[in-house]
């Protein structure tokens, strides 16, 4: 098993996310996750995420659809992104969750300050990326 590699349920997480972005616009981007969102891909997203609101956007959308763990430290990375974006005046959103993820960004409250959609179409409408 690799030094990034670690067993969970009996299935091999690998600390690696990777994030691809899709720019709407000047001031709007779809963020895509695929892997585990724990510390290292938290810092993943939220360096992205950073880049581009310092680039100006202010509408993001993070489509979890090839995400389907998200823990504590991923989850307290999201809620910062979440207040930069609002101090900045801007909008965040999260479409295509897996019911546990849903769930735990509920229990969380990150859906107090996010929106959450059900699917990328529907986001992209409701925030007009």
């Amino acid at each position: 098993m690799s030094p990034t590699a670690q067993e969970h349920e009996g299935r091999i997480m690998t600390d690696e996310l990777r994030v691809a972005v899709d720019r709407r616009g000047t001031a709007g981007a779809v963020l895509y996750t695929k892997g585990y969102i724990n510390n290292v891909g938290g810092e993943e997203i939220a360096n992205r995420a950073y880049e581009l609101m310092d680039g100006g956007v202010r509408t993001l959308l993070l489509n979890l659809k090839e995400t389907k763990i998200v823990n504590s430290i991923g989850i307290s990375i999201l809620i910062e992104i979440i207040e930069k974006m609002i101090d900045q005046g801007g909008r965040i959103g999260f479409c295509s969750l897996t019911p546990v993820i849903h769930k735990t960004f509920q229990i969380m409250g990150l859906a107090n300050y996010a929106a959450i959609f059900t699917d990328e179409e529907t986001a992209v409408k409701e925030l007009a990326l």
